[in-house]
């Protein structure tokens, strides 16, 4: 979820003063005998965001035969608690590639097809949101639609950050907001990066199931492969595990957390682990969760570099692209990456540096972008290394 479309909600709760230093030491290391040479550059990487005065940041890396996970800094910066690998993050945006599983398991039911419009089935369509055209499964799922994101239209000043986070927002109330956006028919068929595109999403899963978002995540994905530490609903306000993010706003860093805002969005509402997620990836890439036909329509570049909920980017040894997810608030950012046959993973997430939000500081959009670059290099550097070896 990129943050000038939907900007983190905050929390008021605790106030903090200014950033210092994490002091304590890495997380023990888990690691097969060939992993210290293939994983050294992002062992590197972490350290390196750690010099940048970031909160904590969480890894782990799986190959055929081995895995390697680590983690640096602190939970809570107040209580200075070591973070750990297992620990539990927000992971944003990674959230559409498991809501864009559970859309394909409609396809492979026959309940809906890719190519079909979606627009008699989404009621929110025909009440005050008003698509220019027709509008297919595939372009929502790509991010083609056109349809602009509620985002723009619920955050607009740092007032409104405090305010509308702490507040459960509705699918239905997220196209509401979308209605009162420009849907330009020109912007149809083109890569428009939208948060809304995955609400209309969720309301089409509710449709077709008969059940809630949540309750379908956790029957299609979570419980199969018994994701013990993902959520998408809980607020873990207290949860001992979870990995808090920070803020600037207005001079004062502020610490997030998971917040109503975010809870049940089938665009940016799990909770889980780095272990979790590579389960996740394995089951997807490795042919467990949809059937061929529809993996292989997921993996189809739309607009360069979208898939249907799925990002392609650089081929490894063998010759196949790796796919990956990212997920961006202000205070965290995560990539999930896969090799093409899901033998391969690796997922990365940062608890950010507090910075100033876009609607003080635009220029921190750039900085935050620049984070997410430097995890995906790190992570397909080491996927190189361990691709390579014999």
């Amino acid at each position: 979820m990129k943050p000038k479309t939907l900007l983190l909600a905050l929390s008021l709760a605790l106030v903090l003063p200014a950033c210092t230093a994490n002091e304590p030491a890495p997380s023990p290391e888990s690691s097969s005998p060939s992993s210290p040479q293939a994983t050294d550059s992002l062992d590197y990487a972490m350290r390196a965001f750690m010099d940048q005065e970031a909160p904590a940041i969480v890894a782990e890396v799986r190959w055929p035969g081995g895995e390697w996970s680590k983690a640096y800094g602190v939970r809570h910066i107040d209580t200075k608690e070591p973070a750990q690998a297992d620990d539990r993050i927000p992971i944003a945006s990674v959230t559409k590639t498991m809501t864009a599983v559970s859309v394909m398991k409609l396809v492979d039911e026959g309940l809906i097809k890719l190519d079909d419009p979606v627009n008699a089935t989404l009621e929110s369509f025909g009440v005050g949101l008003k698509p220019p055209g027709p509008i297919t499964l595939r372009q929502l799922l790509s991010h083609t639609s056109g349809m602009p994101s509620f985002g723009e239209a619920l955050y607009k000043t740092v007032d409104d950050l405090v305010t509308v986070s702490n507040q459960r927002l509705s699918m239905q109330r997220a196209m509401e907001l979308t209605s009162t956006l420009p849907w330009e028919a020109k912007a149809v068929g083109s890569l428009y990066y939208s948060d809304s595109n995955y609400i209309a999403l969720g309301l089409i899963l509710e449709k077709l199931r008969g059940k809630t978002y949540p309750e379908i995540l956790r029957s299609d994905i979570i419980e199969p492969l018994r994701l013990s530490k993902t959520t998408v609903d809980d607020a873990l306000t207290n949860a001992p595990d979870l990995i808090h993010g920070y803020v600037t706003v207005r001079g004062q860093r502020m610490d997030v957390g998971v917040t109503q805002e975010q809870l049940g969005s089938p665009s940016h509402g799990v909770v889980s682990t780095m272990s979790d997620v590579n389960d996740f990836l394995a089951a997807l890439f490795g042919g467990k969760l949809v059937s061929a036909a529809s993996l292989a329509e997921m993996q189809k570049t739309v607009v360069q570099p979208f898939g249907l909920g799925i990002i392609s980017w650089t081929e490894d040894c063998s010759g196949k692209p790796r796919y990956f997810g990212r997920g961006g608030f202000l205070d965290f950012r995560t990539i999930a990456m896969s090799s093409a046959d899901g033998r391969y993973q690796a997922t990365m997430t940062l608890a950010s540096p507090p910075l100033a939000t876009p609607l003080e500081d635009p220029d921190t959009d750039r900085e935050r972008d620049l984070w997410s670059d430097q995890i995906r290099s790190a992570l397909l550097e080491t996927l190189d290394r361990l691709c390579q070896q014999p």
